[in-house]
Protein backbone atom coordinates (compact mmCIF):
# COMPACT_ATOMS: atom_id res chain seq x y z
CA UNK A 1 0.00 0.00 0.00
CA UNK A 2 1.51 3.37 -0.94
CA UNK A 3 2.17 6.05 1.66
CA UNK A 4 2.08 9.80 1.08
CA UNK A 5 3.13 12.78 3.18
CA UNK A 6 1.21 16.06 3.49
CA UNK A 7 2.79 19.24 4.84
CA UNK A 8 1.62 22.83 5.22
CA UNK A 9 1.84 25.67 2.69
CA UNK A 10 1.89 28.68 4.98
CA UNK A 11 2.12 32.18 3.49
CA UNK A 12 3.81 33.63 6.60
CA UNK A 13 6.14 32.30 9.29
CA UNK A 14 3.88 32.59 12.34
CA UNK A 15 2.83 29.55 14.35
CA UNK A 16 1.22 28.66 17.65
CA UNK A 17 4.59 29.13 19.32
CA UNK A 18 6.05 32.09 17.41
CA UNK A 19 4.66 35.46 16.39
CA UNK A 20 4.72 36.19 12.66
CA UNK A 21 7.67 38.23 11.42
CA UNK A 22 6.58 38.30 7.77
CA UNK A 23 3.59 39.86 6.05
CA UNK A 24 0.41 37.80 5.97
CA UNK A 25 1.34 36.88 2.40
CA UNK A 26 5.07 36.83 1.91
CA UNK A 27 6.06 35.67 -1.57
CA UNK A 28 9.61 34.69 -0.64
CA UNK A 29 8.64 32.78 2.49
CA UNK A 30 5.74 31.01 0.77
CA UNK A 31 8.03 29.78 -1.99
CA UNK A 32 10.90 28.92 0.36
CA UNK A 33 8.66 26.79 2.58
CA UNK A 34 7.12 24.98 -0.39
CA UNK A 35 10.54 24.29 -1.90
CA UNK A 36 11.69 22.87 1.43
CA UNK A 37 8.83 20.38 1.21
CA UNK A 38 9.47 19.54 -2.44
CA UNK A 39 13.19 19.04 -1.88
CA UNK A 40 12.80 16.85 1.21
CA UNK A 41 10.43 14.12 0.11
CA UNK A 42 6.97 15.50 0.82
CA UNK A 43 4.18 14.70 -1.66
CA UNK A 44 1.80 17.63 -1.18
CA UNK A 45 1.11 20.69 0.93
CA UNK A 46 -2.14 22.07 2.32
CA UNK A 47 -3.31 25.59 1.61
CA UNK A 48 -5.59 26.20 4.59
CA UNK A 49 -8.58 28.54 4.69
CA UNK A 50 -9.44 31.21 7.25
CA UNK A 51 -11.91 34.08 7.14
CA UNK A 52 -9.13 36.67 7.53
CA UNK A 53 -6.24 34.81 5.88
CA UNK A 54 -4.80 35.39 2.40
CA UNK A 55 -6.91 33.74 -0.29
CA UNK A 56 -5.46 30.24 -0.81
CA UNK A 57 -6.38 30.00 -4.52
CA UNK A 58 -3.98 32.63 -5.92
CA UNK A 59 -1.37 31.54 -3.37
CA UNK A 60 -1.67 27.98 -4.67
CA UNK A 61 -1.49 29.18 -8.27
CA UNK A 62 1.65 31.14 -7.38
CA UNK A 63 3.35 27.96 -6.17
CA UNK A 64 1.97 25.70 -8.89
CA UNK A 65 3.56 27.89 -11.56
CA UNK A 66 6.97 27.74 -9.85
CA UNK A 67 7.30 24.15 -8.65
CA UNK A 68 7.36 21.02 -10.78
CA UNK A 69 6.44 18.12 -8.50
CA UNK A 70 4.76 19.20 -5.26
CA UNK A 71 1.03 18.53 -5.20
CA UNK A 72 -1.56 20.93 -3.79
CA UNK A 73 -4.36 20.31 -1.31
CA UNK A 74 -6.62 23.35 -1.49
CA UNK A 75 -9.03 24.01 1.38
CA UNK A 76 -12.36 25.54 0.35
CA UNK A 77 -15.51 26.56 2.20
CA UNK A 78 -18.75 26.22 0.22
CA UNK A 79 -20.18 29.41 1.70
CA UNK A 80 -17.69 31.69 -0.08
CA UNK A 81 -18.63 31.11 -3.75
CA UNK A 82 -21.16 29.43 -6.00
CA UNK A 83 -20.27 25.83 -6.87
CA UNK A 84 -20.22 26.61 -10.60
CA UNK A 85 -17.61 29.34 -10.04
CA UNK A 86 -15.64 27.11 -7.69
CA UNK A 87 -15.60 24.26 -10.22
CA UNK A 88 -14.11 26.55 -12.89
CA UNK A 89 -11.61 27.99 -10.41
CA UNK A 90 -10.45 24.51 -9.41
CA UNK A 91 -10.27 23.33 -13.02
CA UNK A 92 -8.15 26.36 -13.91
CA UNK A 93 -5.82 25.66 -10.98
CA UNK A 94 -5.55 22.02 -12.03
CA UNK A 95 -4.52 23.26 -15.47
CA UNK A 96 -1.91 25.63 -14.00
CA UNK A 97 -0.51 22.84 -11.82
CA UNK A 98 -0.70 20.27 -14.63
CA UNK A 99 -2.90 17.91 -12.65
CA UNK A 100 -1.54 18.31 -9.13
CA UNK A 101 -4.71 19.52 -7.36
CA UNK A 102 -6.88 17.95 -4.65
CA UNK A 103 -9.72 19.99 -3.12
CA UNK A 104 -10.50 19.77 0.59
CA UNK A 105 -14.07 20.87 1.32
CA UNK A 106 -14.65 22.42 4.76
CA UNK A 107 -18.16 22.41 6.17
CA UNK A 108 -17.18 24.61 9.13
CA UNK A 109 -17.31 23.67 12.78
CA UNK A 110 -17.41 27.11 14.40
CA UNK A 111 -20.46 29.36 14.03
CA UNK A 112 -18.53 32.52 14.89
CA UNK A 113 -15.93 31.86 12.20
CA UNK A 114 -18.61 31.05 9.60
CA UNK A 115 -20.59 34.20 10.36
CA UNK A 116 -17.56 36.39 9.73
CA UNK A 117 -18.27 35.78 6.05
CA UNK A 118 -22.04 35.86 6.23
CA UNK A 119 -22.77 32.16 6.73
CA UNK A 120 -25.68 31.84 9.16
CA UNK A 121 -26.70 28.24 8.50
CA UNK A 122 -26.76 25.73 11.33
CA UNK A 123 -24.13 22.99 11.40
CA UNK A 124 -26.57 20.35 10.09
CA UNK A 125 -27.64 22.70 7.31
CA UNK A 126 -23.99 23.30 6.44
CA UNK A 127 -23.36 19.57 6.04
CA UNK A 128 -26.39 19.28 3.78
CA UNK A 129 -25.13 22.22 1.72
CA UNK A 130 -21.62 20.76 1.47
CA UNK A 131 -22.92 17.47 0.05
CA UNK A 132 -24.98 19.32 -2.52
CA UNK A 133 -22.04 21.58 -3.35
CA UNK A 134 -19.58 18.73 -3.87
CA UNK A 135 -21.97 16.91 -6.18
CA UNK A 136 -22.40 20.03 -8.31
CA UNK A 137 -18.63 20.58 -8.52
CA UNK A 138 -18.08 16.97 -9.56
CA UNK A 139 -20.73 17.26 -12.28
CA UNK A 140 -19.32 20.56 -13.52
CA UNK A 141 -15.87 18.95 -13.77
CA UNK A 142 -17.12 16.01 -15.82
CA UNK A 143 -20.17 17.16 -17.83
CA UNK A 144 -19.56 18.38 -21.38
CA UNK A 145 -23.25 19.05 -21.83
CA UNK A 146 -25.28 21.86 -20.18
CA UNK A 147 -27.18 20.80 -17.07
CA UNK A 148 -29.74 22.25 -14.66
CA UNK A 149 -29.81 21.96 -10.89
CA UNK A 150 -32.73 22.44 -8.53
CA UNK A 151 -31.59 21.76 -4.98
CA UNK A 152 -32.12 22.92 -1.42
CA UNK A 153 -29.27 25.42 -1.50
CA UNK A 154 -28.47 25.99 -5.19
CA UNK A 155 -30.49 26.51 -8.33
CA UNK A 156 -29.22 27.23 -11.83
CA UNK A 157 -30.01 26.37 -15.43
CA UNK A 158 -28.10 25.47 -18.57
CA UNK A 159 -24.63 25.54 -17.01
CA UNK A 160 -21.62 24.09 -18.79
CA UNK A 161 -17.99 24.93 -18.17
CA UNK A 162 -15.43 25.76 -20.83
CA UNK A 163 -12.46 24.73 -18.66
CA UNK A 164 -11.92 21.24 -17.29
CA UNK A 165 -9.34 19.63 -15.03
CA UNK A 166 -6.24 17.94 -16.38
CA UNK A 167 -6.98 14.96 -14.12
CA UNK A 168 -9.56 12.62 -15.55
CA UNK A 169 -12.25 12.05 -14.76
CA UNK A 170 -11.65 14.71 -12.06
CA UNK A 171 -9.41 15.77 -9.16
CA UNK A 172 -9.82 14.01 -5.85
CA UNK A 173 -12.15 15.40 -3.20
CA UNK A 174 -10.97 15.53 0.41
CA UNK A 175 -13.21 15.86 3.47
CA UNK A 176 -12.88 15.66 7.24
CA UNK A 177 -14.77 15.56 10.50
CA UNK A 178 -15.56 13.37 13.50
CA UNK A 179 -19.34 13.63 13.85
CA UNK A 180 -21.97 11.24 12.46
CA UNK A 181 -22.97 13.93 9.95
CA UNK A 182 -19.35 14.23 8.82
CA UNK A 183 -18.94 10.47 8.42
CA UNK A 184 -22.13 10.32 6.36
CA UNK A 185 -21.15 13.22 4.08
CA UNK A 186 -17.53 12.24 3.65
CA UNK A 187 -18.29 8.55 3.37
CA UNK A 188 -20.62 9.31 0.50
CA UNK A 189 -18.61 11.93 -1.39
CA UNK A 190 -14.90 11.94 -0.45
CA UNK A 191 -11.98 10.26 -2.14
CA UNK A 192 -9.83 11.09 0.91
CA UNK A 193 -11.15 11.26 4.48
CA UNK A 194 -9.12 13.34 6.93
CA UNK A 195 -8.82 12.73 10.67
CA UNK A 196 -6.89 14.46 13.41
CA UNK A 197 -4.34 12.32 15.23
CA UNK A 198 -5.92 10.32 18.04
CA UNK A 199 -4.80 7.15 19.85
CA UNK A 200 -4.67 4.04 17.68
CA UNK A 201 -7.86 2.50 19.08
CA UNK A 202 -9.90 5.66 18.56
CA UNK A 203 -8.46 6.12 15.08
CA UNK A 204 -9.33 2.55 14.12
CA UNK A 205 -12.90 3.13 15.32
CA UNK A 206 -13.20 6.29 13.23
CA UNK A 207 -11.87 4.54 10.14
CA UNK A 208 -14.51 1.87 10.61
CA UNK A 209 -17.19 4.57 10.87
CA UNK A 210 -16.03 6.07 7.58
CA UNK A 211 -16.04 2.68 5.88
CA UNK A 212 -19.53 1.92 7.14
CA UNK A 213 -20.76 5.29 5.88
CA UNK A 214 -19.25 4.63 2.47
CA UNK A 215 -20.91 1.21 2.31
CA UNK A 216 -24.24 2.71 3.39
CA UNK A 217 -23.92 5.19 0.51
CA UNK A 218 -23.53 2.30 -1.91
CA UNK A 219 -19.84 2.76 -2.60
CA UNK A 220 -17.72 -0.23 -3.55
CA UNK A 221 -14.55 1.42 -2.21
CA UNK A 222 -14.19 3.53 0.92
CA UNK A 223 -12.21 6.79 0.93
CA UNK A 224 -8.48 6.72 1.50
CA UNK A 225 -7.62 7.77 5.06
CA UNK A 226 -5.41 10.69 6.09
CA UNK A 227 -4.35 11.38 9.70
CA UNK A 228 -2.64 14.56 10.96
CA UNK A 229 -0.09 15.09 13.73
CA UNK A 230 2.31 17.71 15.15
CA UNK A 231 5.71 15.95 15.25
CA UNK A 232 8.30 16.98 17.83
CA UNK A 233 11.58 15.25 17.05
CA UNK A 234 15.16 15.43 18.37
CA UNK A 235 18.29 13.24 18.23
CA UNK A 236 17.52 11.57 21.58
CA UNK A 237 14.35 10.76 23.49
CA UNK A 238 15.43 13.02 26.36
CA UNK A 239 15.97 15.98 24.04
CA UNK A 240 12.68 15.33 22.28
CA UNK A 241 10.73 15.43 25.52
CA UNK A 242 12.53 18.57 26.68
CA UNK A 243 11.58 20.13 23.34
CA UNK A 244 7.98 18.97 23.78
CA UNK A 245 7.63 20.66 27.17
CA UNK A 246 9.22 23.87 25.84
CA UNK A 247 6.70 23.76 22.98
CA UNK A 248 3.72 23.58 25.32
CA UNK A 249 5.11 26.44 27.41
CA UNK A 250 5.51 28.52 24.25
CA UNK A 251 1.96 27.71 23.10
CA UNK A 252 0.57 28.77 26.48
CA UNK A 253 2.60 31.99 26.54
CA UNK A 254 1.63 32.89 22.99
CA UNK A 255 -2.00 32.14 23.64
CA UNK A 256 -2.04 34.31 26.76
CA UNK A 257 -0.84 37.39 24.90
CA UNK A 258 -2.55 36.79 21.55
CA UNK A 259 -5.45 38.85 20.19
CA UNK A 260 -9.02 37.70 20.67
CA UNK A 261 -9.51 35.74 17.43
CA UNK A 262 -6.59 33.41 18.18
CA UNK A 263 -7.94 32.70 21.64
CA UNK A 264 -11.50 32.20 20.36
CA UNK A 265 -10.37 29.48 17.93
CA UNK A 266 -10.34 27.09 20.86
CA UNK A 267 -11.65 28.91 23.90
CA UNK A 268 -11.46 26.57 26.92
CA UNK A 269 -14.05 28.62 28.78
CA UNK A 270 -16.74 28.21 26.14
CA UNK A 271 -15.51 24.87 24.81
CA UNK A 272 -15.13 24.06 21.12
CA UNK A 273 -18.25 23.57 19.00
CA UNK A 274 -16.91 20.95 16.62
CA UNK A 275 -16.84 17.27 17.55
CA UNK A 276 -13.22 16.77 16.50
CA UNK A 277 -11.92 19.34 18.98
CA UNK A 278 -14.19 17.99 21.71
CA UNK A 279 -12.72 14.55 21.12
CA UNK A 280 -9.15 15.89 21.35
CA UNK A 281 -9.88 17.57 24.68
CA UNK A 282 -11.57 14.47 26.06
CA UNK A 283 -8.58 12.34 25.09
CA UNK A 284 -6.21 14.88 26.66
CA UNK A 285 -8.25 14.89 29.87
CA UNK A 286 -8.02 11.11 30.04
CA UNK A 287 -4.25 10.98 29.71
CA UNK A 288 -1.10 12.64 28.40
CA UNK A 289 0.60 9.75 26.63
CA UNK A 290 -0.83 7.05 24.39
CA UNK A 291 0.59 4.19 22.38
CA UNK A 292 4.16 4.60 21.17
CA UNK A 293 4.57 8.39 20.99
CA UNK A 294 1.23 10.26 21.00
CA UNK A 295 1.24 13.21 23.43
CA UNK A 296 -1.86 15.29 24.18
CA UNK A 297 -0.73 18.40 26.16
CA UNK A 298 -0.21 20.30 22.90
CA UNK A 299 -3.90 19.76 22.12
CA UNK A 300 -4.93 20.74 25.65
CA UNK A 301 -2.84 23.92 25.49
CA UNK A 302 -4.61 25.07 22.31
CA UNK A 303 -8.09 24.21 23.53
CA UNK A 304 -8.30 21.40 21.00
CA UNK A 305 -7.74 23.75 18.08
CA UNK A 306 -7.34 21.77 14.89
CA UNK A 307 -4.50 19.36 14.28
CA UNK A 308 -2.80 19.56 17.66
CA UNK A 309 -1.85 16.16 19.09
CA UNK A 310 1.91 15.58 18.96
CA UNK A 311 4.15 12.62 18.19
CA UNK A 312 7.25 12.96 20.37
CA UNK A 313 10.58 11.18 20.12
CA UNK A 314 13.58 10.46 17.97
CA UNK A 315 13.03 10.18 14.21
CA UNK A 316 13.05 6.39 14.64
CA UNK A 317 10.36 6.51 17.33
CA UNK A 318 8.14 8.89 15.37
CA UNK A 319 8.57 6.83 12.18
CA UNK A 320 7.54 3.67 14.05
CA UNK A 321 4.52 5.50 15.47
CA UNK A 322 3.48 6.61 11.99
CA UNK A 323 3.84 3.04 10.75
CA UNK A 324 1.43 1.95 13.49
CA UNK A 325 -1.18 4.20 11.84
CA UNK A 326 -0.18 2.93 8.41
CA UNK A 327 -0.96 -0.56 9.71
CA UNK A 328 -4.50 0.62 10.46
CA UNK A 329 -4.94 1.52 6.80
CA UNK A 330 -3.82 5.16 6.88
CA UNK A 331 -2.34 6.02 3.46
CA UNK A 332 -1.68 9.76 3.88
CA UNK A 333 0.31 11.04 6.86
CA UNK A 334 -0.05 14.75 7.57
CA UNK A 335 2.59 16.45 9.68
CA UNK A 336 3.29 20.04 10.64
CA UNK A 337 5.88 21.19 13.15
CA UNK A 338 5.89 24.36 15.22
CA UNK A 339 8.80 25.95 13.37
CA UNK A 340 7.35 25.51 9.92
CA UNK A 341 10.45 25.73 7.76
CA UNK A 342 13.03 24.00 9.95
CA UNK A 343 10.62 21.26 10.99
CA UNK A 344 9.60 20.57 7.37
CA UNK A 345 13.27 20.06 6.51
CA UNK A 346 14.04 17.92 9.57
CA UNK A 347 10.95 15.73 9.21
CA UNK A 348 11.62 15.28 5.51
CA UNK A 349 15.30 14.52 6.08
CA UNK A 350 15.04 12.20 9.07
CA UNK A 351 11.53 10.71 9.33
CA UNK A 352 10.08 10.37 5.82
CA UNK A 353 12.94 8.16 4.51
CA UNK A 354 12.53 5.75 7.44
CA UNK A 355 8.81 5.34 6.82
CA UNK A 356 9.21 4.98 3.06
CA UNK A 357 11.98 2.40 3.44
CA UNK A 358 9.90 0.25 5.79
CA UNK A 359 6.82 0.49 3.57
CA UNK A 360 8.94 -0.50 0.55
CA UNK A 361 10.38 -3.45 2.50
CA UNK A 362 6.90 -4.64 3.45
CA UNK A 363 5.59 -4.22 -0.09
CA UNK A 364 8.54 -6.20 -1.48
CA UNK A 365 7.97 -8.97 1.07
CA UNK A 366 4.28 -9.05 0.21
CA UNK A 367 5.08 -9.27 -3.51
CA UNK A 368 7.48 -12.16 -2.84
CA UNK A 369 4.84 -14.01 -0.83
CA UNK A 370 2.30 -13.49 -3.60
CA UNK A 371 4.79 -14.76 -6.21
CA UNK A 372 5.62 -17.78 -4.09
CA UNK A 373 1.93 -18.57 -3.62
CA UNK A 374 1.31 -18.29 -7.35
CA UNK A 375 4.29 -20.54 -8.10
CA UNK A 376 3.04 -23.12 -5.59
CA UNK A 377 -0.41 -23.00 -7.16
CA UNK A 378 0.98 -23.69 -10.61
CA UNK A 379 3.13 -26.55 -9.27
CA UNK A 380 0.09 -28.09 -7.61
CA UNK A 381 -1.90 -27.85 -10.83
CA UNK A 382 0.97 -29.48 -12.74
CA UNK A 383 1.11 -32.38 -10.27
CA UNK A 384 -2.64 -32.92 -10.54
CA UNK A 385 -2.41 -33.07 -14.33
Amino acid sequence: MPVEFLGIAATGDGSQTTARSTAAFDRDYTLRLARAHEEHGWDRVLFAYGSSSPDPVPAAAFLAARLERLQILLAHRPNVSAPTLAARTFATLDQISQGRLTVHFITGGNDHEQRREGDVLTKDERYDRTREYIRIVKQAWTSREPFDHEGTHYRFHDFVADVFPVQQPRPDVSFGGSSPAAYAAGGAEADIYCLWGEPLAETAAQIEQVRRAAAAAGRAEAPRIQVAFRPIIAPTEELAWEKAHRTVAAISARRACSPGPLRRAGDPAAGPENTGSQRLLAIAAAGERYDRALWTPTAAATGGAGNSNALVGTPETVAEALLDYYDLGVEILSARGYHLLDDAVDFGRYVIPLVRAEVARRDAAKARRAADAERDRHQLIALQV
